[in-house]
C-alpha cells in the first residue's frame, strides 16, 4: 500500500489516500513503458520534411550538348543533381512516423508511469484548486505553496478555463484533463498534481 499526503492550497496535510499497487498493475513495467513513450515522441513528429526530386523540378530532360566533339566534359540534362537547379539526388518525401498500441496495452503502460511516480514521492494531490479569476500569480503561488518548482503535469478532473488560462503562461505546467493523461505525459513531467476528485476517479475507473 501506498499512502498519499492530500494538500490544501497553502500545502498544509489535511487528508491521506491510500493506493494499493494491484491497482496499477502491481510493478512498473519498463519495457511496456518504454515502447509508450517511444510511440508517443513518434506520434508527435511531422514528418512534413520533403524535397524535389529530378523528376519535380523544372527544365527540358534533353541533353544541354552532344557527347563528344565539343571539348566540354559529357553532361546531362539541365535537372540533374550535380547543377545548380537541379533536382536532389536523394530527395526526402514526406512521411508518417505513427506507431499505435493497443488500448490495453496503453492502460496498461499509464499504469506502470503513475506507479513510478508514486513510488518516487512524485504525485501530488490537492483538496480543491478551482479559482475564481484568471490569475497566473495566484497559480503560481499554490505551485510554490505545493513545493512544486519545476516541470509538472496538473491533472483536473474536469476542464476549468480559470485554471488552463492561469497556468498556461508558466513554463513547464501543462493542464489536461483525468481521461487525457498518459504515459508519455506522465514521464516528462517531474511532478504529477492531481485533484482529489481527479485522482479519485482514476482510481475508481482502474478498478473498474
Amino acid at each position: 500500500m501506498i499512502t498519499v499526503a492530500v494538500l490544501d492550497k497553502t500545502g498544509k496535510e489535511v487528508d491521506s489516500l491510500t493506493v494499493d499497487e494491484a491497482v496499477l498493475g502491481g510493478c512498473v513495467r519498463l519495457p511496456l513503458l518504454k515502447q509508450a513513450i517511444v510511440m508517443y515522441h513518434a506520434n508527435k513528429h511531422i514528418g512534413t520534411a520533403a524535397t524535389k526530386s529530378r523528376g519535380m523540378v523544372d527544365g527540358s530532360t534533353r541533353k544541354i550538348y552532344r557527347q563528344k566533339g565539343t571539348g566540354n566534359a559529357r553532361m546531362g540534362n539541365v535537372r540533374t543533381n550535380v547543377r545548380r537547379g537541379g533536382g536532389v539526388a536523394f530527395a526526402k518525401v514526406a512521411r508518417s512516423t505513427r506507431k499505435d498500441m493497443p488500448k490495453k496495452q496503453r492502460v496498461l503502460a499509464m499504469k506502470s508511469a503513475l506507479l513510478s511516480k508514486l513510488l518516487s514521492g512524485s504525485v501530488v494531490i490537492i483538496d480543491d484548486i478551482k479559482m475564481d479569476a484568471v490569475k497566473t500569480k495566484d497559480f503560481a503561488s499554490i505551485l510554490n505553496n505545493l513545493k512544486i518548482d519545476r516541470s509538472c503535469l496538473v491533472t483536473t478532473g474536469d476542464f476549468d478555463r480559470n485554471i488552463y488560462l492561469s497556468a498556461r503562461n508558466i513554463p513547464k505546467i501543462d493542464v489536461i484533463r483525468v481521461e487525457q493523461i498518459n504515459a508519455g505525459d506522465i514521464c516528462l513531467k517531474q511532478k504529477v498534481l492531481f485533484t482529489r476528485q481527479a485522482f479519485e476517479s482514476l482510481l475508481n475507473v482502474e478498478k473498474n
